[in-house]
């Protein structure tokens, strides 16, 4: 099997998989048998509901978040918004 991945994605995932012991097939065959034990992904794919979609196209463009020193400002902070 070839699979073709982003070269960025390739290097900083290899390196986990250092940390974890696995080589990258050991990595690929592992989530290929969680596949094929669970009947699908092993993780939920999820489309983001319109709220957390703006919040991280704000992130990407560099716009800044809420900041609050503990519970109670944040929400105080929130409903101010």
């Amino acid at each position: 099997m070839r699979v073709r991945v982003r070269p960025a994605l390739k290097e900083e995932t290899e390196e986990v998989f250092q940390n974890l012991g696995l080589t990258t097939s050991e990595a690929f065959n592992l989530f290929l048998e969680q596949v094929r034990l669970r009947g699908g992904l092993p993780f939920p794919i999820e489309i983001p509901n319109y709220r957390t979609a703006q919040v991280m196209k704000d992130i990407r463009a560099g716009r800044s978040l809420t900041a609050a020193e503990n519970v109670d400002d944040l929400w105080d902070k929130l409903d101010k918004e």
